[in-house]
């Protein structure tokens, strides 16, 4: 997150009536709209594949111990994955 000086881009009344609040300290404004989770960097299609593949090998009989070694993620983490993730046997989305 980068920070921006509000007298760079508010105009000075608007400073002045959120200084009445807040003086000297950093605030946070959210965005109007938010954006889905790893939209931008693609990252959850990347964890919905290797999910995916994690199930279907876990189907054929690989157990979660080397799953777990394979994909560098603790058994638990192997486990939420296989009890999370649908599974119908098909293409990986």
């Amino acid at each position: 997150m980068s920070y921006v000086r509000a007298e760079d881009i508010l105009p000075k009344e608007l400073i002045e009536s959120i200084q009445q609040y807040v003086s000297g300290k950093t605030i946070y404004i959210p965005c109007k709209e938010k954006k889905i989770w790893g939209s931008q960097s693609k990252s959850k299609q990347y964890y919905e594949i290797r999910n995916h593949e994690i199930c279907k090998k876990h189907s054929i009989g690989i157990s979660i111990k080397k799953l777990a070694n394979e994909y560098s993620l603790s058994e638990k983490s192997i486990q939420r994955i296989l009890r999370t993730t649908i599974f119908t046997g098909e293409a990986a989305p």
